[in-house]
């Protein structure tokens, strides 16, 4: 999959300076990146195969649990292109109060 962007997540880490799970945080961001680029996910079937506590939101909307839980990342995927987009990351406490539906980068 091709993923937009990266440098979302690296600018989430570089914010958590300073905080003791940072490099934690930013492994699992990592090891989250690597397997996504790899996959070749047909549908949201694949997804939960790989990613099995992955919330299915919608048709195209995913939140991934991010270190133990800690984090939830948000994306839209468009299968049929290959293309998964950040929508949003930040602790799980933060993802209460968001719209998971509407929620966008920035």
């Amino acid at each position: 999959m091709r993923i937009i962007s990266r440098r979302t997540l690296r600018e989430f880490v570089a914010r958590r300076a300073g905080h003791k799970d940072q490099a934690a945080l930013k492994a699992a961001l990592d090891a989250w990146f690597d397997e996504g680029r790899r996959a070749r996910w047909a549908g949201t079937a694949d997804v939960k195969r790989l990613y099995a506590s992955a919330s299915i939101v919608s048709a195209d909307r995913i939140v991934f649990n991010i270190k133990g839980n800690d984090y939830r990342l948000v994306v839209a995927v468009d299968f049929e292109k290959g293309i998964v987009w950040i929508k949003w990351i930040g602790t799980h406490a933060d993802y209460d109060r968001i719209d998971v539906r509407q929620v966008e980068y920035g």
